[in-house]
């Protein structure tokens, strides 16, 4: 049965993340070390005692939720034989392509803890706090169609797009706070449920324009290897494997729309994906893989159970 590793992105951080997997496997404690010599911070202290406030901060939840994911890679190739190797395909969710970009040996693990700081505080400084908003439309009729539509009646006072297309039933817009007030109105009208999100900043729409500069010179000067499986896209929801492609498609992830019901489309179906293993904290991702493709094994990969669990099921 072919396997893909999904690495799961913001909103999934929580005190005590990690904790467990650091007590039982001294090559996650390694993980946690290293990000925390990397950005010359004690992150791993935040992870597990907090607070919440400041571990959700985007500047922190985003390196914080990739070193789970890589604490429980390493300790599922140390500690049981099972690498990035044994899957046809890796994805992650926004700041989760960068897990998996680091999980297949594509970014370091110190480049990538940089970059995610870097992308926290560019996405953070591209629009001051209260000037934009993001919001998840929710329910049956919320497709993206619903959304595309919320999104167009928005955009006529001010940005407004599709973020995240997440399943049917969760799509996710982003842009100007005005812009989106007049979009949630409209999906209402629509038949949707729709919720604002606590974010500090509209991410994934045209106003990150000036995060996505930043990421650019910094990926310009990051050294990217070609992966040892290959890294569905969130912008294009396809594979690739070239370090030119994918330097590319992270710069225009910060303003491009999450592909990600695409994705898990394409990894059920075109890529035969038959188990997802989802790497690292919460279970958000392995709730719509069951959603998405209820033929397949969905798994999450967080704690020190599960992952001798999966190894012996392999």
């Amino acid at each position: 049965m072919s396997l893909a590793f999904l690495f799961p992105g913001q909103g999934s951080q929580a005190v005590g993340m990690g904790a467990e997997l650091a007590e039982a496997f001294p090559s996650a404690r390694a993980v946690f070390e290293e990000i925390d010599d990397a950005l010359g911070q004690k992150l791993f202290l935040l992870m597990r005692e907090g607070p919440i406030e400041d571990l959700t901060l985007t500047e922190n939840a985003q390196p914080a939720l990739m070193a789970v994911s890589l604490a429980a890679m390493a300790a599922l190739k140390a500690e049981f034989g099972v690498g990035v190797e044994r899957a046809a395909f890796v994805a992650g969710h926004s700041l989760g392509e960068y897990s998996a970009l680091a999980a297949a040996g594509a970014i370091s693990l110190a480049d990538t803890a940089r970059l995610l700081r870097l992308r926290g505080q560019a996405m953070q400084r591209a629009v001051p706090v209260g000037q934009g908003a993001m919001a998840s439309l929710i329910g049956p009729k919320s497709d993206v169609a619903l959304a595309e539509a919320a999104a167009a009646a928005g955009a006529a006072v001010g940005v407004c797009v599709v973020a995240n297309d997440n399943n049917a039933g969760n799509v996710v817009i982003s842009g100007d706070k005005a812009a989106v007030d007049v979009a949630i109105a409209r999906a209402k009208e629509l038949g949707a449920r729709a919720i604002l999100l606590n974010v500090s900043a509209p991410f994934h729409c045209p106003l990150m324009q000036p995060a996505a500069e930043e990421m650019g010179r910094a990926l310009a000067e990051t050294t990217i290897h070609a992966p040892r499986a290959p890294v569905v896209a969130n912008v294009t929801a396809r594979p690739t494997l070239d370090p030119d492609v994918i330097r590319a498609l992270l710069v225009e992830q910060v303003t491009g729309r999450v592909r990600w019901r695409e994705t898990m489309e394409w990894l059920a179906g075109e890529g035969a994906i038959g188990r997802f293993g989802e790497v690292g904290s919460g279970k958000v991702l392995t709730g719509i893989a069951k959603r998405i493709a209820p033929d397949a094994e969905a798994v999450a990969l967080g704690l020190p159970a599960d992952l001798e669990a999966f190894a012996k099921t392999l």
